[in-house]
Order: C-alpha cells, then sequence, then structure tokens
C-alpha cells in the first residue's frame, strides 16, 4: 500500500464495523494519529480502542489495506471523502449485541422522586405555568369540551325515538335501523367526552345495528333502558 500525503485539513469518511448492520457519515482531522482516531471511533461503535482493527476501502469499495501504525497520522494514509473505514472488533462482543437496546439498563426514578426534583420538565412546567398547569389553557380546554357536549346533546335531542336512521362509518358499508334510544352512554369504553350517543336497532334480519354488541347490554341515564342483544347482534 502507498501512504501519501493529503493536504486537506479534513475528511469525510463512511465507518462501518463488524459489531453492527449500519454505517455511518464522519469527518476527522487528518492530523490524528490513528490511536486518537480510535479512541475517537469509539463512540461510533463502541468497541474499546485496544480491540479494534482498522480496515480502509475506497469510495467503490475497493480494499486499500489497513491502518496499522497506531503512531501515524490518518492524513499519511489514502483517505479521502467518501472512503470506508470498517471496524474489526476483537473483544469478544457479537453481531448485532449493541442493537439490542433491550439489554442497556434504563435510568428509571420513582414518581414521587421525580415529582420533587427542581431541575425536571415537569418542574419548569409547573413553574413557567404552561400545558397542564396553566389555569389559562386549562380553563380553554375545559369551555372546549364543555362546548362539544352542548352542541353532542343538541343534535341528538333533535333525533325522536322511534325513527329511522341510517348509520355510515368509514370502510363500512350504510347501515338502516330504528332509534331506541336518545341520552348518555355510561360505558367506559368510550372517551368520556363523548356522553351522548343514538342506539338504533334494525328491523330487518339482514342489517345489524353499529355500536357494541355484548350478550347483554344496559344503558343506564336518568332512568334505566335495558334491551337483550341477540346472537347476531340485534337489540330486541
Amino acid at each position: 500500500m502507498e501512504v501519501t500525503g493529503l493536504s486537506a485539513p479534513t475528511v469525510t469518511v463512511f465507518i462501518s464495523s463488524s459489531l453492527n448492520s449500519f454505517r455511518s457519515q464522519k469527518r476527522y482531522s487528518r492530523s490524528l494519529t490513528i490511536a486518537e482516531f480510535k479512541c475517537k471511533l469509539e463512540l461510533v461503535v463502541g468497541s474499546p480502542a485496544s480491540c479494534m482493527e482498522l480496515e480502509l476501502y475506497g469510495a467503490d469499495d475497493k480494499f486499500y489495506g489497513k491502518l496499522d501504525q497506531e503512531d501515524a497520522l490518518l492524513g499519511s494514509y489514502p483517505v479521502d471523502d467518501g472512503c470506508r473505514i470498517h471496524v474489526i472488533d476483537h473483544s469478544g462482543a457479537r453481531l448485532g449485541e449493541f442493537e439490542d437496546v433491550s439489554k442497556v439498563k434504563k435510568y428509571s426514578i420513582p414518581e414521587e422522586a421525580y415529582d420533587q426534583r427542581q431541575d425536571s420538565v415537569r418542574s419548569f412546567l409547573k413553574r413557567s405555568k404552561l400545558g397542564r398547569y396553566s389555569e389559562e389553557e386549562q380553563a380553554q380546554q375545559k369551555a372546549e369540551n364543555s362546548q362539544r357536549l352542548t352542541e353532542e346533546k343538541a343534535q341528538a335531542s333533535a333525533i325522536p325515538v322511534g325513527s329511522r336512521c341510517e348509520v355510515r362509518a368509514p370502510g363500512q358499508p350504510p347501515r338502516r335501523g330504528t332509534v331506541m334510544y336518545v341520552g348518555t352512554w355510561p360505558t367506559e369504553t368510550l372517551c368520556p367526552a363523548l356522553r351522548w350517543a343514538v342506539l338504533g336497532t334494525s328491523t330487518r334480519g339482514d342489517l345489524s345495528p353499529v355500536g357494541e354488541t355484548d350478550p347483554t347490554l344496559t344503558v343506564t341515564a336518568q332512568s334505566v333502558h335495558s334491551w337483550e342483544v341477540g346472537s347476531r347482534g340485534r337489540m330486541t
């Protein structure tokens, strides 16, 4: 391998490793010694500098040679922009070992301890009265929810019980039925904000209702309204 001196102060290269399948693009000074260069590569590939063997490949992925002179400068090798430096790990680690984040020990802190910290994001939001800690934003959100519930109640109340209805849902064919109940919907399976619902049942055997079809269904508003749901999902 011919060793030449290059004048450009920095070089942009791709770094690959025997421990993982991805490459990273980095810029380094040509004035680094190979020993110093290996220390910087520790943060990139995760291998100890003492366990690295470096191979140099051209931009066309042609093998140029090994970077095996610890005291030599990086710029003394034919390293140019677009070249690739491959790190062979001799520490005994396995391929993909550093890609499995489930093996990485994660820092955790109890909720009570985090709540008492003064340098946390939560503490900053509290002091600055931002987000959910902003009384103004909370009041605005409460007003919007109240307005939405009022609109839902008005829309639902305008639909008389016993009238025919057609329900349309994205990706499903239209379903027709009869309105059986208009009022609050107490089930916890829906968002608490969606308190008003219109329940309909099919009057024809080939049509099923839209909504929950448990074996039994009880709806409680100011009074109790109960229907038994048939095996085909029709309220009877």
